[in-house]
C-alpha cells in the first residue's frame, strides 16, 4: 500500500485536527509515515504540526514535536519513539494532523506519505518484568512530576532522564510525555529500590495544557465543542484512578508556546483541585510568581487547592540549577500513596530548603492539607538548609502576616485569633525576593 495525501493550510486551519484515513491490508508488517510540511517559519513564528496515529482498535501513538519533517516507522517489534510498536491490524486507520500553529500571512503546504510493506520482521522481544523492589513506608519522599523525553519533544531517553533523578537524589519522578503514553511501555519495570516512577503524559491541548498522573492508558486529549470539554478530560482522568493537575496556568502562550496559557473558563479551575505553580526555576519563563498569586486567589474562593511543582525537564540541565521540587510526607513510596498525599496537600515545594507547617487549635493538630476547627490557633515553622539572608514569611488569605529573618535552620510560631484566616501557608524568600520553598494551605473551618 502506498498513498499520499497533500494540502494547504492558511491560519484558518489554526488548531484543528486533519484527518486523513488509510486502508492498511492483510499481512502488512511495517508502516512508514513522512509528513512534511512548508515554510517551517513565518515572520519569526514556527508552523507546527504534529501526528496522531490510530489503528482500528483506538491510539497508536503521537509525535508531539518540532520540525518540519516527521518520519514514523512502526513494526512489531519497534516504533518511532512516541509510536507503539506491534502486530499492524488491517482495516481502517487514521493519521491525525494537529495544527498546533498555522502562521498567518504565508499559506502552509504539507505533504503526507503512508506505505505498508510485508517484508519479514523479527519477533518482538518479551515485555520487561517488575523486579521486586523495597517500598520504604511513611515518610518525605522528593520528587518531580513533570519531565518528558524523546518520546515527544525531550532531548533525552528515558535511561537518561532516571539518571539525572539519581543525581538529584529524588525519591521519585513522573514520565509525563506529551499526548503520548509510548514512554509508559515497561514502566513497571523502570522502578527501583530507591527511585519509584509515575506514569502519566501531559495532556498539551490547543487552549491550556494539564498532567494526568497514575494513569496509564492514553487519554483523549482533544477538545471538540459540543462533544469533549475539558471538565470531561478531567473525569476521565479520574475514572483512571490518575489525579488532573493545571500545568503552568500563566505560561507565555501562542505564538511562542503553543498553547501553553490556561484559556478554559469553566476549568478555572472549575472542578481542578490541583495546579503547578512551580514550573521549572522560579525566575524561569513561565510567570511563576503569578501563577502563585493566582492560586492564592482560587484559595480564597474558599477552594481546598494543591500546589505542585515540576521541572518540565525536557533534556539535561546542570546540578547548580535549582528547579522546584515535591516535598511530600506519604504512607509509602509508591504511585498510588504518592498521589494520594498530593491530592489531600500534604506537600511543600522547594528548590532546596526544607520546609513544613503544621497547625493546632484545641486538641486537633494537623500538617498541610488539614482543617483546623473555628477558635484561635497556634500555627508553627520548622526549616532547614536556608541560605544566608533568607526571609520566612507567614501568609493569610493571600496578605504577608509576618516576616523574618531565617536562620539556616530553625523554628516559628505564630498565633491566630479566632477568624483572623482562611487558610496560610509559609514562603522561605532568598534576599532578593526569589521564592525557596512555600508550603501548602493549612485550612481553618468556616462558619456554620
Amino acid at each position: 500500500m502506498h498513498t499520499t495525501f497533500e494540502g494547504i493550510l492558511t491560519e484558518r486551519d489554526w488548531k484543528r485536527h486533519l484527518s486523513h484515513p488509510f486502508e492498511v491490508p492483510t499481512g502488512a508488517t511495517r508502516l512508514f509515515i513522512r509528513l512534511r510540511f512548508d515554510p517551517p517559519i513565518v515572520d519569526g513564528i514556527d508552523n507546527m504540526l504534529c501526528l496522531s496515529l490510530f489503528d482500528p482498535a483506538g491510539f497508536r501513538g503521537a509525535g508531539h514535536r518540532s520540525g518540519a519533517q516527521h518520519d514514523v516507522v512502526i513494526d512489531a517489534t519497534s516504533a518511532t519513539p512516541g509510536y507503539l510498536p506491534g502486530p499492524l491490524p488491517a482495516g481502517v486507520w487514521d493519521a491525525v494532523i494537529d495544527t498546533h500553529m498555522v502562521a498567518p500571512g504565508v499559506p502552509c503546504r504539507y505533504t503526507l506519505e503512508i506505505r505498508t510493506t510485508d517484508e519479514p520482521v523479527a519477533e518482538p522481544p518479551p515485555p520487561l518484568a517488575p523486579q521486586p523492589v523495597k517500598t520504604p513506608g511513611r515518610g518525605w519522599y522528593r520528587g518531580d512530576l513533570h519531565a518528558h523525553t524523546i518520546h515527544s519533544d525531550g532531548d533525552w531517553d528515558i535511561p537518561d532522564l532516571l539518571a539525572a533523578a539519581h543525581a538529584r537524589s529524588l525519591d521519585f519522578v513522573a514520565l509525563t510525555d506529551h499526548n503520548t503514553i509510548a514512554q509508559l511501555r515497561d514502566i513497571d519495570a523502570l522502578t527501583t529500590d530507591d527511585l519509584l516512577v509515575i506514569g502519566g503524559m501531559e495532556l498539551t491541548t490547543f487552549w491550556g495544557h494539564a498532567l494526568s498522573l497514575g494513569t496509564r492508558r492514553w487519554i483523549d486529549w482533544r477538545i471538540r465543542p459540543g462533544e469533549r470539554s475539558m471538565v470531561q478530560i478531567a473525569a476521565d482522568i479520574e475514572k483512571e484512578d490518575g489525579i488532573f493537575v493545571i500545568a503552568h496556568p500563566l505560561a507565555p502562550g501562542d505564538p511562542a508556546c503553543t498553547g501553553c496559557d490556561w484559556r478554559y473558563a469553566d476549568m478555572m479551575p472549575g472542578t481542578a483541585r490541583i495546579v503547578e505553580v512551580w514550573n521549572g526555576v522560579w525566575n524561569g519563563d513561565s510567570n511563576n510568581e503569578a501563577a502563585l498569586t493566582l492560586w492564592y486567589e482560587w484559595l480564597n474562593w474558599g477552594l481546598h487547592m494543591t500546589a505542585t511543582a515540576g521541572t518540565d525537564a525536557h533534556g539535561p540541565a546542570p546540578l547548580e540549577a535549582r528547579p522546584g521540587f515535591n516535598v511530600v510526607y506519604a504512607t509509602r513510596r509508591d504511585e498510588s500513596a504518592i498521589l494520594r498525599a498530593i491530592a489531600r496537600g500534604r506537600l511543600y515545594l522547594s528548590s532546596g530548603p526544607a520546609l513544613e507547617l503544621t497547625g493546632a487549635s484545641g486538641e486537633t493538630n494537623v500538617m498541610m492539607g488539614g482543617v483546623l476547627p473555628r477558635g484561635s490557633a497556634t500555627i508553627h515553622a520548622r526549616w532547614r538548609d536556608v541560605p544566608v539572608g533568607a526571609r520566612l514569611r507567614l501568609i493569610a488569605n493571600g496578605a504577608q502576616l509576618s516576616e523574618d529573618v531565617a536562620t539556616p535552620e530553625g523554628e516559628r510560631t505564630w498565633s491566630l485569633d479566632e477568624g483572623a484566616a482562611q487558610w496560610c501557608v509559609a514562603e522561605m524568600r532568598a534576599a532578593d525576593g526569589e521564592l525557596l520553598a512555600v508550603t501548602n494551605p493549612i485550612y481553618f473551618a468556616p462558619e456554620e
